[in-house]
């Protein structure tokens, strides 16, 4: 396991927010971020099946008229036509962007998978053979697989799939056992897979959605922090505490460990991610 290099990539990731109160919001914690942090870019989530297309791209472009930081749009082929990836795709080079993360996407809850692109290397592929060279293009990696996925085996295909249509660098779903990000590592090296595998960091602020949200992309929670957080639920100060020293202590360990960089999920808000920047710069 080698993930070490010299130029650490640290980065941010937002969702585009519905409201003008919660794009000021945005814009706000992106200010304290960027200050803090200086990081490498700030990414902007799709929607399922590009349900919030036009927000993301609202949400690009304020982003990249307030701040020199370079934004990545997600970018997903679920519900999409490739006319509309293709008009998607000029239209972020209109405006300067030069980095994307290109998922799947959600598949919709009837099942029915529409759009020109069944999975996200037959995207990567669409976007290196109409673009070029033009973007950075990030894909999306599951050190605890996908939860749709029939076995780990064939995770990690799809996951080769992306790396050889042409993807230059990898982001995981979160996680909290670095086991995990330890074997995907070596697995990568074993495929011959020579892309930087960024771990993706969940903040811990609060008991109820972060066990929502594993439930529902796969992600553990080791028992020992689920037990603790249990008992913290109804207090918050302990319960951030407690968050902010188990995060920390992963960071560290992975960047010990040799990871290429963090990327972090701020849910829109910057004061925990903040918290753990703080501990690793002490």
């Amino acid at each position: 396991m080698s993930q070490n290099n010299t130029h650490r990539t640290f980065s941010c990731e937002f969702f585009p927010p519905s409201t003008e109160k919660g794009m000021s919001n945005l814009l706000q914690a992106k200010q304290g971020l960027e200050q803090a942090m200086s990081p490498a870019f700030f990414s902007v989530t799709f929607g399922a099946g590009g349900s919030n297309r036009d927000r993301t791209l609202e949400t690009v472009k304020q982003l990249r008229e307030t701040n020199n930081t370079d934004v990545a749009p997600h970018i997903s082929c679920m519900g999409s036509s490739r006319r509309q990836i293709d008009d998607l795709l000029q239209g972020y080079i209109d405006m300067g962007v030069k980095r994307l993360v290109v998922l799947r996407g959600d598949m919709p809850q009837d099942g029915k998978a529409e759009g020109d692109f069944r999975y996200a290397s037959e995207l990567v592929a669409h976007i290196r053979e109409t673009t070029g060279e033009h973007f950075h293009i990030e894909v999306a990696a599951y050190p605890e697989y996908h939860p749709e996925s029939p076995t780990p085996a064939d995770d990690f295909a799809h996951f080769a799939n992306k790396v050889r249509a042409g993807a230059n660098s990898a982001i995981t779903q979160y996680f909290y056992n670095i086991e995990a990000w330890l074997r995907l590592v070596d697995q990568c090296e074993a495929a011959g897979l020579g892309i930087p595998v960024v771990p993706g960091i969940m903040p811990i602020t609060n008991y109820a959605n972060l066990v929502r949200f594993s439930d529902n992309c796969g992600a553990d929670i080791p028992r020992w922090i689920r037990k603790n957080l249990e008992a913290w639920q109804d207090d918050r100060e302990s319960l951030l505490a407690f968050g902010t020293e188990v995060v920390s202590r992963l960071c560290q360990q992975l960047l010990e460990q040799g990871a290429p960089g963090l990327h972090f999920y701020t849910l829109n808000q910057s004061a925990a991610t903040l918290a753990i920047w703080d501990n690793l710069s002490s």
